[in-house]
């Protein structure tokens, strides 16, 4: 599907210009202010928002700054537009924790350009995480707020790695939320499931042992919580290309 644009500002002409820009490529959410915007966040599933900074109610600065801080949406990008262009106004945007900042009037290419820009990076970077054996999960993470969620969910299955029966029923007890809500927030900061994002884990865990070259393939499999070899080395493989003898031979 067609990734989700949330549009924010009070003037009608901008957002029928903007929604021709990016239509059909885009589907498009509009909102005419910051608070509006906020109650369509929590609701909808959205992949990146376009908002203008002056507007009533709530401005583009503020609603930046909840989205950025808010722990259920902190992880989708921002970009401002604005017909401030003073350099005071930039460095407020960027402090506000933006993505980008747009000036007023702008190039329909410069500004598709840049949504691109950073959906594709945000591809980019998690299919490098997914893909590189000693990649952290910090990687992935793109404020703070995401940093110490993926910490915390990464130190849960770590702390539990041998345990076969690991799932997302546990995790959701041990970070306290709803499993929904879990399974929600890593998909949207990972692009994975919670068990994608188990597996992964346990993965990466045993390629940092095979690195050790301290411990045998059959040995790491059971220290990472796979029921059996032959599961481990295909999971292996699926992952990151190679079978951990190859990935062993490598790293020595």
């Amino acid at each position: 599907m067609p990734p989700v644009i949330l549009l924010v500002d009070d003037n009608d002409e901008i957002v029928e210009f903007i929604s021709s820009i990016l239509a059909p490529a885009y589907t498009i959410v509009t909102a005419e202010n910051g608070q509006d915007a906020m109650t369509i966040l929590h609701e909808k599933t959205v992949d990146l928002v376009i908002s203008d900074v002056m507007m009533p109610v709530m401005d583009g600065f503020e609603l930046c700054k909840q989205i950025k801080t808010s722990f259920d949406i902190s992880h989708i990008p921002v970009i401002l537009l604005t017909a401030k262009n003073t350099l005071q106004s930039k460095i407020e945007g960027l402090e506000t924790g933006a993505d980008a900042y747009i000036e007023k009037p702008f190039s329909p290419a410069h500004l598709k350009a840049q949504l691109t820009s950073l959906l594709k990076n945000r591809d980019h970077i998690r299919q490098h995480f997914a893909s590189t054996p000693l990649a952290h999960i910090n990687t992935i993470a793109h404020t703070r707020e995401d940093e110490k969620f993926l910490e915390h969910i990464h130190n849960c299955i770590l702390k539990e790695i041998e345990n076969t029966e690991l799932d997302v029923e546990y995790l959701s007890k041990y970070v306290n939320m709803s499993r929904i809500s879990l399974y929600r927030k890593i998909k949207a900061v990972s692009d994975m499931t919670p068990h994608e994002l188990i597996n992964i884990t346990r993965l990466k865990k045993a390629a940092e042992l095979l690195s050790s070259q301290q411990y045998k393939i059959y040995e790491v499999a059971m220290m990472v919580g796979f029921k059996s070899q032959n599961h481990f080395g295909k999971s292996f493989i699926k992952q990151f290309g190679m079978s951990p003898s190859q990935y062993m031979t490598q790293k020595k």
